[in-house]
């Protein structure tokens, strides 16, 4: 939290500028990432409430996110769970041998691994007393015993292969299974509303699979919105310009980016979102060209191209290119735990001969930008008919794109009085 931690001690604009003159901020950011130039990868988690939400007098940080959350009106809501892929977790979070119990998309699941590497996703719940099979249950061949009666079921079809003191199982004996998949170094889970399977598979990175880009870190955040908030930046590009064109220099805290203690740095952004034609057509494309200048003079060193593309409603591949610095990508997964809380995980894999200051810084800069984002979307209201300019058709755009991911059925909200999740 270095970079944020400099912003909050500038405090107020007039006596930040007498503390803190812009060589010595300099010389503290080069000291920043000096430490960030150790090959530990760089792990940031923000627990729930923790940021995106600004300080009330009296209150802690805690108090203050909840009493935010109480006071909010999020208005007419989309479904909350578009039919998809999404991230259970990193594949290295489960080991042979062990299960899960995971709660997401208002279902509780049990994950685990056999010992020959297998994946499989259940219901979390036996179907006889209702024990939760992740929460002491073992993995025996391939299925998971539970923990209450010994009852064991096949991770394939879910069907019940044995109760103990049983001489029959019955026939109609099982319980209801996912389809996963575990690629890029992650576990995934296909829901769908009504049922139906997987209708697109995720697309395997070749660098990752191969190693030649190796993990450099990992941030992870909790965001209070509607699932659908998240992606729709991509295509709001007039956004970019007023949140994420201050410098990274004065933290994710948007009562202080725009100080003038930042002014000698400026983020220039040139976007261009589209969807892609069939048959890829749940997936999505926003082109990215960054620039910055520094007391109104460009640097060539930080023009960076990014390609940003949306896979169904919660992935996102980030892909990086830099003419010195290489290439590389942050993966970013958005899973919906509940109607209007979603875990937002970045991880970033880059190429292995360039130095983990790199990507570590870039995943330092992504963090402080995407916290800014969560500000906005943690305190903000959900408009299905938004008040937009000839400039904004992106965003209708971009609904009506993102659509595809609802069915008639989808589960609907009724409307709230408040947000405390």
């Amino acid at each position: 939290s270095g970079w944020c931690g400099a912003a909050q001690l500038a405090g107020e604009p007039g006596r930040g500028a007498l503390l803190f003159p812009p060589l010595l901020l300099l010389l503290l950011l080069l000291l920043v990432l000096l430490l960030l130039g150790c090959s530990r990868p760089l792990v940031l988690r923000r627990g729930p409430g923790q940021v995106g939400y600004l300080p009330a007098p009296g209150l802690n940080r805690g108090e203050a996110a909840r009493r935010a959350r109480r006071s909010r009106r999020p208005g007419v809501l989309p479904p909350p769970f578009p039919n998809g892929w999404y991230r259970l977790l990193d594949s290295a979070q489960l080991p042979r041998g062990a299960a899960r119990s995971i709660a997401l998309l208002g279902e509780q699941l049990a994950v685990f691994r056999t010992q020959d590497g297998q994946v499989y996703v259940v219901d979390a719940y036996c179907p006889h007393l209702g024990a939760n099979l992740a929460a002491g249950g073992r993995v025996v061949g391939n299925c998971i015993e539970c923990p209450f009666h010994g009852w064991q079921f096949r991770g394939e079809d879910g069907k019940c292969t044995r109760i103990p003191y049983a001489e029959k199982v019955p026939d109609f004996a099982r319980v209801r299974t996912w389809p996963s998949c575990e690629v890029n170094g992650m576990l995934l889970v296909w829901y769908h509303c009504e049922g139906v399977g997987p209708t697109w598979a995720v697309p395997e990175q070749r660098e990752v699979a191969t190693k030649e880009w190796v993990f450099r870190g990992q941030t992870e955040h909790w965001v209070d919105a509607h699932i659908q908030e998240i992606p729709e930046n991509a295509a709001d590009t007039a956004h970019l310009a007023f949140v994420h064109g201050p410098a990274i220099l004065g933290g994710s805290d948007l009562r202080y980016t725009r100080s003038k203690l930042w002014d000698f740095m400026k983020h220039i952004w040139k976007a261009e979102w589209r969807p892609e034609p069939e048959p890829n057509e749940h997936c999505s494309r926003l082109l990215l060209q960054h620039s910055a200048t520094i007391f109104g003079k460009h640097v060539s060193l930080m023009d960076l191209t990014v390609s940003a593309r949306q896979v169904g409603p919660g992935l996102v591949f980030l892909l990086f290119e830099h003419a010195l610095l290489g290439r590389g990508i942050i993966l970013q997964t958005v899973t919906p735990l509940e109607p209007l809380l979603q875990n937002v995980v970045h991880t970033i894999y880059y190429q292995k001969n360039v130095p983990a200051i790199i990507p570590k810084f870039i995943l330092r800069a992504e963090c402080i930008q995407f916290e800014r984002d969560i500000t906005i979307w943690n305190n903000k209201q959900y408009l299905p008919k938004p008040l937009l300019v000839r400039e904004d058709s992106g965003i209708q755009k971009h609904r009506r794109w993102y659509a595809q991911f609802y069915s008639a059925k989808s589960t609907r909200l009724p409307a709230q009085q408040g947000l405390d999740w």
